[in-house]
């Protein structure tokens, strides 16, 4: 197998090469058509080729190489501390690149490993793909897995795992698995995923539809989101629509819709919900602000709740100096001392000593001495402690008003 040797500074005409090319600092290479070297085309310095290059394999030493037009290699681009420049197509099957790879047209490789800066004004399709700092890509991004150690800025996506250490900014697709970021995620368009973990903020712009999301710091979502589990540390809004398994906010968070949840709801700041919330168990240390709230199980409230329609649970348990605005609606109701509460409707209703309610409506009713009530309604039983204030005595009917909820 020969060789074609091109010294450095010199400029050639090439066609074929059977065999390897072997180009020296500062050359320029002018093409036939096209250069198809049937061995290694290996460059030793900066280098610029006018027009498509083919060969079995590329490398490059201590320069950047700009090919102005194709760039077909059958196996693997290795770029020792160098750059790749391609104008037009690039395909290899392995790509190792140490500071940076630039291509106007499609990309397509098995893998793709570059130290520095790889940017793409097309698609990108691969299988791995590995960046040491920056990733930019114009158009749609097809891949198994994705990692770049500082930001991806890509289109469409259509991905098993993607993660990156500062910024993902994408405009929407599919992630099977998980995306992760250290710092900022955004996705313009409808995004669908498997988990979704930010260590900063995140913002969907339009729908989410997904596994479990954990946000360290902000979550902002325009249009409407499904989850499995979510759990946000900081401050949170969806504007639309929210259902999924289990919830928990650190901080603050506002729901603009519905906020619909098969198991729990844990808020330790504070949540509101523009209407319905339903869950299967409720737990807030903080306040809780919804239209309605049902809610199959439990509901402990430690802090605030404030509903217009009502808060219904099979249990509800108002904690100490815990507060309750509008009615609370359950099989059993307890107030415990120094809470308050408006309304109560349930089968069993417990108000502790200090505690203050308005109207009582139930089947068996306790109020503790110090525990102050306007006015009780039962059917069975009403126990009326010594010390204990009732602004009108207790009545017996026979059937009770109906609840609402």
């Amino acid at each position: 197998m020969t060789e074609i040797r091109v010294p450095r500074g010199s400029s050639v005409r090439l066609g074929a090469v059977d065999g390897d090319l072997r180009a020296e600092e500062n050359v320029r290479i002018d093409v036939d058509g096209r250069v198809a070297v049937s061995g290694t085309a290996r460059f030793e310095g900066t280098a610029e080729i006018v027009g498509d290059l083919s060969c079995a394999r590329f490398e490059s030493d201590d320069g950047t190489i700009q090919v102005h037009g194709n760039l077909t290699v059958s196996e693997t681009v290795h770029a020792r501390d160098s750059a790749l420049e391609v104008d037009g197509e690039f395909r290899a099957q392995r790509v190792d690149i140490d500071r940076g790879l630039r291509v106007r047209g499609p990309a397509t490789a098995e893998e793709f490993e570059v130290g520095g800066i790889l940017e793409g004004g097309s698609t990108l399709t691969a299988t791995k793909v590995s960046v040491g700092g920056k990733f930019h890509l114009a158009g749609k991004l097809t891949a198994h897995s994705v990692e770049a150690g500082g930001s991806v800025d890509v289109g469409d996506v259509e991905l098993e795992r993607l993660e990156a250490g500062g910024l993902i900014h994408l405009k929407g697709g599919s992630v099977q698995r998980s995306i992760e970021v250290g710092g900022r995620f955004v996705a313009d368009e409808l995004l669908t995923f498997g988990a979704l973990e930010v260590g900063g903020t995140a913002e969907l712009k339009r729908d989410g539809h997904g596994g479990s999301v954990d946000v360290g710091g902000v979550l902002t979502v325009r249009g409407d989101l499904t989850f499995s589990s979510l759990e946000v540390g900081g401050m949170g809004y969806i504007g639309g629509h929210g259902s999924g398994e289990s919830f928990e906010v650190g901080g603050k968070f506002d729901v603009g819709g519905a906020l619909r949840l098969t198991r729990g709801l844990q808020v330790g700041g504070s949540m509101s919900v523009g209407q319905e919330l339903t869950a299967d168990r409720v737990e807030i240390g903080g306040e809780l602000s919804a239209r309605t709230a049902v809610v199959a199980t439990s509901a402990e409230i430690g802090g605030r709740v404030r509903t217009q329609g009502g808060l219904k649970a099979a249990r509800i348990l108002l904690r100490r100096k815990a507060r309750a605005s509008g009615p609370l609606v359950g099989g059993t109701v307890e107030i415990e001392d120094r809470a308050r509460a408006e309304d109560v409707y349930a089968q069993s209703v417990e108000v502790r000593e200090r505690a203050e309610v308005g109207r009582v409506f139930g089947a068996r009713v306790r109020l503790h001495a110090g525990a102050t009530a306007g006015e009780v309604t039962y059917t069975e039983s009403a126990e009326v402690e010594t010390g204990a204030h009732l602004r009108t005595p207790a009545r017996r009917v026979e059937t009770l008003p109906p609840f609402p909820l």
